[in-house]
């Protein structure tokens, strides 16, 4: 039998970076799962009627990155730079995850979080401890959440409390891969943590295995300069930082995204195009362990696939409408004193990535055009002064929200039809 649902109320939606679609007091049907249309007026046919009259119904949003054991101390240490933070906080931090028992703790604060808010998919970072990383997977399908988990890979230029033999890395990732197809809604996704914590010989055999396999890639790609700079000299042979994971077969030869990507050159940004690759852009994080800012207009511009991610612990919160506005505020500073030929980005630009642009990464996710899948957020927006909210378009409602109210939890959310909150 068809499990046939319809939300009432002022439905929002992009099905392009140029701007919102909405429906007023309108009415969203959903039928096993997908959405079967946007309506003016009841649709007919038998379904369950939920009624959040005066609410806004937005798809929910996809964070293309985020690393879950870093959650913990989110909001702390940002007075330093990326090599010098991962080095002192984050790699320490991470070897906890050798303890089940503090993974099944730190795992379900964050789950707990990331189901409170806008977030209905994300491709997200573990820690090389493969048992830890399947009890995130666990936790976050109960949580009736969808995504990829990633077990890390690091076998060099780590501390002793945080790497692996190379052997070791490949024979846990096989047993990962394995364990981690018990699950249905929450997939493996291969996972070296960046270059210079990968010796060529497991970088070939990661690419090698996610082509063999079908499995996709997300990994880190041009977020500092001191980074950028240790990549030149580990890999002389390479033209590039891209070039080095692309001859390795971890870049677009399956489904991939790169985070940050802030110091692209224009070979690099044209081979992420020509290999389809998946921008995660992370304006948060980027600010806070001062990389820079990513070039997302130019990005665009050359048709790069481009989403929105919270990159928590770099990024302070796991609030996606925070990105959305994040990403605009920092184009704006972009545009302004970096390059004034790159357009800042509009609210619904920046709406759209964090929607239907980054979770096309998951299938058709992040519309309510027929077919997709029912990924839907309902934002409670009545706190906003009655008399000034009366006077708002829908859209202009959604962007009052989501600076003035983005970290509140939602009203209410739906994983492919599922209501989960």
């Amino acid at each position: 039998m068809k499990k046939c649902i319809v939300l009432k109320g002022d439905i929002i939606w992009t099905e392009s970076p140029d701007g919102f679609r909405y429906q007023e007091n309108g009415y969203l049907a959903v039928e096993d799962g997908l959405v079967r249309g946007v309506y003016a007026s009841a649709p007919e046919g038998e379904y369950e009627l939920l009624d959040f009259t005066g609410s806004i119904i937005a798809p929910g949003l996809s964070d293309l990155h985020v690393h879950a054991p870093q959650h913990q101390f989110a909001g702390l240490f940002m007075d330093e730079e990326l090599l010098e933070w991962l080095n002192a906080h984050t790699f320490p931090y991470e070897a906890r995850f050798s303890d089940t028992g503090y993974a099944e703790k730190a795992y379900r604060s964050f789950v707990s979080e990331l189901g409170s808010g806008a977030t209905t998919r994300a491709a997200v970072f573990a820690t090389i401890h493969r048992k830890s990383s399947l009890i995130l997977m666990r936790q976050m399908e109960s949580a009736g959440l969808r995504g990829y988990v990633g077990k890390v890979s690091m076998d060099r230029n780590s501390p002793d409390i945080l790497i692996e033999g190379t052997d070791e890395a490949i024979a846990e990732e096989e047993a990962f891969l394995e364990e981690a197809s018990r699950f249905s809604k929450v997939l493996p996704i291969i996972t070296p943590r960046f270059i210079p914590s990968c010796s060529d010989s497991l970088l070939q055999w990661l690419g090698d295995k996610a082509i063999k396999d079908n499995l996709p890639v997300q990994s880190h790609l041009d977020e500092n300069l001191s980074e950028v700079e240790w990549v030149r000299d580990l890999c002389p042979w390479s033209r590039s930082y891209a070039d080095a994971y692309s001859r390795f077969g971890l870049l677009g030869d399956m489904p991939t995204i790169m985070a940050h990507v802030v110091w692209p050159t224009e070979e690099e940004m044209d081979l992420l195009f020509k290999r389809n690759v998946y921008v995660a852009h992370s304006p948060s994080s980027n600010t806070n362990l001062r990389s820079g800012i990513a070039p997302v207009r130019r990005f665009l511009d050359k048709g790069i696939r481009v989403g929105l991610a919270t990159d928590a612990a770099g990024g302070s919160s796991l609030s996606m409408l925070r990105m959305v506005t994040d990403a605009v505020q920092v184009s704006k500073l972009r545009s302004r004193y970096v390059d004034d030929s790159d357009k800042p980005l509009r609210f619904s630009e920046a709406f759209y990535l964090a929607s239907k642009g980054g979770g096309s990464f998951f299938g058709k996710v992040g519309s309510f055009e027929t077919g997709y899948d029912a990924d839907i957020i309902v934002l409670d927006d009545g706190a906003f002064p009655s008399v000034l909210r009366s006077e708002l378009s829908v859209p202009e409602r959604l962007e009052m929200h989501a600076y003035r109210h983005s970290e509140a939890p939602v009203a209410a959310k739906f994983v492919r039809g599922e209501r989960i909150i």
